[in-house]
């Protein structure tokens, strides 16, 4: 049971800056318990079909308006404070972590590049999100380039390039306009831009430049490379990515008297090196350790865990010495669509008379369709379905796959698809783990985070098909808890983010058990979900990759139509 709050108790504040909204949360720093927390949802959302301005966007974009981060500091912060009741005199420290990754264009001093004048129109002067898939073609060509050149740093990211990346994006941003690439002094992440705006100091983040920006053993690719995939690239690094890497858990600098003003908080307290909101949540789970990963599950899941040496797989997102924790070799993987799924579903699959049943028993739709295909017995539905729906970030690494279902018949209803897509999420999750271990690297424990940990029946199909129990985060968010932990190694309160983790880390070990029946049962189903997978993913991907070329083709033709 934590203890009773104390005036003056050493405070400090953690800030979550996600795909749809950002939350801050303020954290006690004896013992992380969480005194109040506040959400604030993004203005402008994510920027899919069109800028704000009303110029359409092709297929496969997603962008996002940097004012709206700073939305959250003028608003949730003094919120969460507020409502701590507390006073601002007793926050220490704060840290921040974002989505990634996502990236930016900005002057020298900081202004992203659309919010000025003559930029405002242009797509490309946007913030890119994490799920920004439009630049495959450049990561494609990185890949190429970089296999034939045989780059030593391309096998620590499972052999391939993902076209969420800091690289593909920029060569993107270089290839399609040439004009807004000059005008960018930097090409910044927004987990490092949102701290300079807090702190007044450029410093780009460990973690994010490892495994979003290929930086390996204190260096970028080089140069040579870079100019092998245009010449015009060729000064990238030097004079894009310009800016010393900090390590994580030390101070940036300390909170500007404007960034206070937004706040609330006092001017001066530190302000942590940035994080990835994966990644940071580990600390927040206490899952530091050789083995322990944790899979934080929302719109995405990433797959985050510690290992005591180097091991280079194929198809994981990356392997980075540092990048999760001091001392470790940090590795990730992930699903780039899982809680987007089952909500494309909701939104776009079921028929009135769900909503109306729905209604009358008082639950969202999600809640509806999972107390419906929990009463089924494992394959009962007769579907096996695939993950892809944004595309496969591991272990295929491929953002032209899509989402496929099969098995349908005249008798299959919205219930039965719907447990297809959670089963097929967890099949790739299996698949993710199956991959560590079959390279020595096996996951001993998982603890499960993100918004889909409130989802009781997706928590037990996950146990079933892992056939392992799964530990939960105990936490509202858990990555501003982690930002927190960090920010509270930053102002030296525990000498390193391990000590700080075990005080005040919040977790709930083996939550959900394994169902014997059930995971004998799936393990028919994960090996038809394997065939498919190997299927449509290794020896045939020119079936979806043909359907997604053709897509963007008509929809090319169409924006160019709607913009004459």
């Amino acid at each position: 049971m934590a203890a009773p709050v104390v005036e003056g108790d050493p405070l400090v504040v953690g800030v979550d800056f996600g795909t749809l909204s950002g939350r801050a949360v303020v954290v006690r720093v004896a013992d992380g318990a969480e005194l109040a927390s506040a959400v604030h949802e993004y203005r402008h959302g994510v920027c899919t079909d069109a800028l704000p301005t009303g110029e359409r966007l092709p297929a496969d974009w997603a962008l996002q308006v940097p004012s709206d981060y700073l939305e959250v500091l003028r608003t949730a912060v003094p919120k969460a404070l507020a409502e701590s009741g507390r006073s601002p005199r007793d926050v220490i420290g704060i840290g921040t972590d974002f989505t990634a990754c996502t990236v930016l264009p900005v002057r020298a001093d900081g202004t992203p590049l659309c919010e000025t004048p003559e930029f405002a129109r242009r797509p490309h002067a946007y913030v890119k999100l994490w799920k920004h898939h439009a630049a495959q073609p450049y990561a494609d060509r990185i890949n190429e380039v970089a296999r034939d050149r045989r780059e030593p740093w391309l096998a620590r990211y499972g052999g391939r390039i993902s076209s969420e990346w800091e690289f593909a994006k920029g060569l993107q941003l270089l290839i399609e306009d040439p004009e807004i690439y000059a005008a960018a002094d930097l090409w910044v992440e927004a987990a490092d831009w949102i701290v300079w705006r807090l702190s007044g100091r450029y410093v780009r983040n460990a973690c994010t430049a490892g495994y979003k920006g290929q930086y390996q053993d204190g260096r970028y690719p080089s140069q040579d490379f870079l100019a092998a995939l245009d010449e015009r690239f060729a000064d990238f690094v030097a004079a894009k990515l310009a800016g010393p890497v900090a390590a994580l858990g030390e101070a940036v600098g300390r909170l500007t008297e404007e960034a206070a003003g937004w706040t609330g908080l006092p001017a001066g307290i530190p302000v942590a090196v940035g994080n990835v909101d994966a990644h940071v949540t580990a600390a927040a789970a206490h899952a530091l350790a050789p083995g322990q990963m944790v899979a934080i599950m929302g719109t995405s899941t990433c797959h985050v865990m510690n290992y005591d040496r180097l091991v280079e797989i194929p198809g994981i997102c990356g392997v980075v010495r540092d990048g999760i924790v001091r001392g470790m070799w940090g590795y990730e993987a992930g699903q780039s669509g899982v809680g987007d799924i089952f909500g494309w579903f909701v939104e776009h699959g079921v028929p009135p008379s769900y909503h109306a049943a729905a209604a009358a028993r008082g639950v969202d739709l999600h809640g509806y369709l999972s107390s419906l295909a929990a009463r089924q017995r494992v394959g009962e539905h007769g579907l096996v379905a695939l993950d892809w729906h944004s595309g496969n970030r591991s272990v295929l690494v491929d953002h032209e796959l899509s989402g496929a279902v099969l098995g349908l018949t005249l008798t299959t209803r919205p219930e039965d698809v719907y447990r297809a897509y959670v089963e097929a999420t967890a099949f790739g999750t299996r698949l993710i783990m199956e991959t560590f271990a079959a390279h020595g690297l096996p996951v001993t424990q998982l603890t499960v985070a993100g918004g889909l940990v409130k989802n009781p029946f997706v928590m037990q199909v996950y146990a079933d098909v892992l056939a392992m129990p799964l530990s939960v985060l105990d936490s509202a968010c858990g990555p501003a808890l982690g930002a927190a932990i960090h920010a509270a190694v930053a102002a030296g309160a525990y000498p390193d983010v391990p000590a700080a983790a075990a005080r005040m880390a919040r977790v709930r070990r083996d939550v959900y058990r394994p169902n014997g029946a059930n995971v004998a049962a799936y393990h028919d189903l994960y090996e038809r979900y394997r065939l498919l997978h190997d299927y449509l993913g290794r020896e045939r991907p020119d079936v979806l990759h043909g359907l997604h070329r053709r897509r963007a083709e008509i929809l090319e033709i169409r924006s160019a139509g709607d913009a004459s």
